[in-house]
Formats: C-alpha cells, structure tokens, sequence
C-alpha cells in the first residue's frame, strides 16, 4: 500500500495573510506562481504513481483543488474524494488582522497543537478528525477488493505533518519541531507489511524538547 502527500501550491494567504481578513479560508485561490508549481508537480506525482490505479482524497478548499486539477493525472485516478477531514485547521471564520496577530503570538508561546483558536480549532481537533479519516482509509484499503492500493492525498501543511505524527504516533514536542512541506512538496508513505514508512523526514527547525526523533519513531502495523 502506498499514500502519497502532496501539500497544495502557493496560495494567496502564503503571500498576503491580509487575505484572511476579506476571503473565506476556503475560498483562497493559487497564485500563479502556485498554478504554476501544481503543472510542474504533475510528472513527479505520475511517477510515484506509476500505472494506477490510485484513489485521491482532497481537501475540498480551492487552492486543494486547483492543485489537484493542475496536476493533470488523467486516466490513472480511479476515484476522486472531497474530504472535509484533510481541510485545513479553522481559524474562525474571516479574521480580524489586529487580533490574527495577537493570536499568532500566543499560540506560538502556548503550543501550536494544544492552542485552540477562538471560534476554530486547536491542533488537537485536527489530529482527532485525522485519527477518524486513517481508521476509514486503511480499513477501505483492506477491506475493499476495488479501492486502488495506491492513495494520494491532497491536503494543507500542518494537515500533513499532524496525519504523520498521528500514523506514527510522534510526541507533540516531536511534531511542534518539523516544518510544513514546501508548496507542493511531497512525502510518499509506504506499508512493507510491517508497518509504514516515510520517504524521507520532515525538515526540522529545532531539536524536539523530549529528544525524540523521526528515526526512532515505531513504524505503525
């Protein structure tokens, strides 16, 4: 079994957070550059693909689907799923920018997983929605004679790192100590029969305060 992540393009909100204040998180388009960046994505995804066939879940916000479309699979998807539980965290609504930054600052003081955003979610939340949506994918790719082995999941930068950390029960220090994928960036997880396995780890921007790593994270069976 295979899942491959791929975090959406350059968004508008990467490039003028005041975006936040006027449009639905949702409803954030790419920029150009980020059309751009899901095209030239397409070949790599195809490759780690391979014949197909492969399931794709999707955040259903746009800049998610933009850059799914931009990827121009073809004949190799066998299913497209818009998945609420792979969204981004929710903020709150549209945001006020005096208060964003305020929260920004406590939320960094307090702890980015345990931190929960006035009329949004904590990382918590996300990590629980994403618990629920790991059980139902394994078991459907179990279970199901028809669901492709191969899954590809197009989603949001903490989204990604958090269905990690839950797929191979990382700490929270552990997980507040990586960096979100690049735009477009991809991490491919592959079952052995074991258990899973990262293609690679996540950039990490300091040392977890447990000392855990991702080497010595258990794979999960």
């Amino acid at each position: 079994m295979r899942i491959i992540l791929l975090r959406h393009g350059q968004s508008l909100g990467n490039v003028d957070e005041s975006a936040y204040c006027r449009v639905p998180d949702h409803s954030l388009p790419l920029t150009p550059l980020g059309e751009r960046q899901a095209h030239a994505a397409g070949p790599k995804v195809k490759r780690l693909i391979g014949d197909g066939p492969v399931a794709v879940y999707v955040s259903p916000y746009l800049r998610t689907r933009r850059t799914l479309a931009g990827l121009g699979l073809g004949g190799v998807v066998d299913r497209v799923i818009a998945e609420p539980r792979l969204r981004e965290q929710d903020w709150g609504n549209l945001q006020d920018p005096v208060q964003q930054e305020v929260l920004k600052h406590q939320r960094h003081a307090f702890g980015h997983f345990f931190f929960r955003l006035p009329n949004g979610e904590s990382g918590a939340d996300v990590d629980d929605r994403l618990a629920a949506f790991l059980g139902e994918l394994e078991l459907r790719m179990r279970a199901e004679s028809d669901h492709p082995q191969t899954v590809l999941v197009v989603s949001h930068g903490l989204t990604i790192r958090l269905l990690c950390r839950r797929l191979f029960s990382w700490s929270v220090e552990l997980f507040e100590s990586l960096s979100n994928l690049d735009t477009c960036e991809a991490r491919v997880l592959d079952h052995d029969g074991t258990g899973w396995r990262l293609d690679r780890p996540f950039t990490q921007w300091r040392d977890s305060p447990d000392g855990e790593t991702q080497a010595q994270a258990a794979p999960r069976r």
